[in-house]
């Protein structure tokens, strides 16, 4: 007789037999694994500001667009993510549709950095690369790409200079950091940040990784290796496995100071929305954002509620505005198999389209 879940001793047995073979496997697959690499683009060093690296990928083909699209990525991990590997990479998918990619690669902030701002990050570095674009390229304005807090210091960037700007795209960026369903958000309102900063001074890496494996911690911690086991068998699905794990855990340590200012100016006081950014002293206004602004978002997103980025549209000055969600997940908007298909074409058919 079956029980309530129809779990029969022939289906118990098959089970058994299953993971016999795949844990078999393993042992004659794991040995030829080897040490997994990231990137699948060729890139080439064209500025430095200390730590800081812009850096030029390049594609197989020249690139056909005459104004150049520069990748600024979050600070609390690798910006490798956009390129991790040949069939999991944005920017090979951006470089095939003629697009001139650029990187800014944060590097590893260590104690002599300790009191970097965000007008460093915004005034200095982002500054910095899109005067150099710029002058390079003959060019008045270039394109900016922002990912998740890039988007956010992204949107401050343009909101400032918003001359230097000519298209601004966001990906799963968050603008509005109280909406309910950000559980992020909910750990960090009450945080004293400045004892917090005062007596860590950087936050390390490690400490900012276990925050973000217990927003998921089932899924996160223990559901993904017991899924280990169902690819123990085929290599590629392990080094893909592990590239992915290599990522997640080579995070740097964040600048105390510029810590400090995002989690009470953005999570802390909302400023997007309420009001009350200070870049540099310099007010941020998000209705100084007046050029075309694309908005991809995720509709999965646990650590970007779609909401959070769907207040852009209310918030930015620009008339042309446009929103794109896709059916995904935070890091799926990278890497999935989908979003090979979808995310590079749309941003480049946008961006073609307001290339006069």
């Amino acid at each position: 007789m079956n029980g309530p879940l129809d779990i029969t001793p022939d289906a118990l047995a098959q089970e058994a037999l299953v993971l016999q073979q795949k844990l078999s496997a393993g042992l004659h697959t794991l040995p030829e694994v080897e040490d997994v690499h990231y990137g699948a683009s060729h890139k080439q060093e064209v500025w430095r500001d200390g730590k800081v690296v812009l850096y030029r990928f390049i594609g197989d083909k020249a690139p056909t667009a005459k104004v150049p699209l520069l990748i600024a990525y979050a600070l609390v991990n690798r910006p490798y993510m956009v390129d991790l590997q040949a069939d999991r990479s944005l920017v090979k998918g951006l470089l095939a549709l003629g697009e001139d990619v650029y990187i800014l690669d944060w590097g590893y902030p260590d104690r002599s950095d300790r009191f970097l701002e965000l007008d460093d990050y915004i005034n200095r570095f982002i500054d910095g690369v899109v005067d150099h674009l710029r002058q390079a390229h003959g060019l008045d304005a270039i394109n900016l790409l922002g990912i998740c807090q890039g988007g956010s210091f992204s949107l401050c960037y343009a909101a400032l200079h918003p001359d230097k700007v000519r298209n601004l795209i966001t990906m799963v960026t968050p603008v509005d950091f109280h909406t309910p369903d950000n559980m992020l958000s909910h750990w960090t309102r009450d945080l004293d940040v400045d004892l917090f900063v005062d007596t860590l001074g950087n936050v390390p890496a490690d400490m900012m990784n276990a925050c973000y494996l217990m927003l998921k911690p089932f899924r996160l911690n223990l559901q993904k290796y017991v899924g280990l086991i169902d690819i123990l068998d085929d290599k590629h699905a392990i080094e893909d496995f592990l590239r992915m794990e290599k990522w997640i855990f080579d995070s740097p340590d964040l600048a105390g100071e510029a810590f400090r200012q995002f989690i009470k100016q953005f999570y802390q006081g909302n400023g997007f929305v309420n009001g009350g950014i200070q870049i540099g002293g310099q007010p941020v206004d998000l209705g100084y954002v007046d050029m075309p602004v694309l908005n991809i978002y995720a509709e999965q997103d646990h650590l970007v509620p779609p909401d959070a980025s769907r207040a852009l549209k209310e918030l930015a000055g620009t008339d042309d505005y446009t929103e794109l969600s896709f059916k995904g997940g935070h890091i799926g908007i990278y890497v999935s198999s989908r979003a090979q298909r979808e995310v590079p074409s749309a941003i480049h058919e946008w961006l073609a389209k307001r290339a006069g």
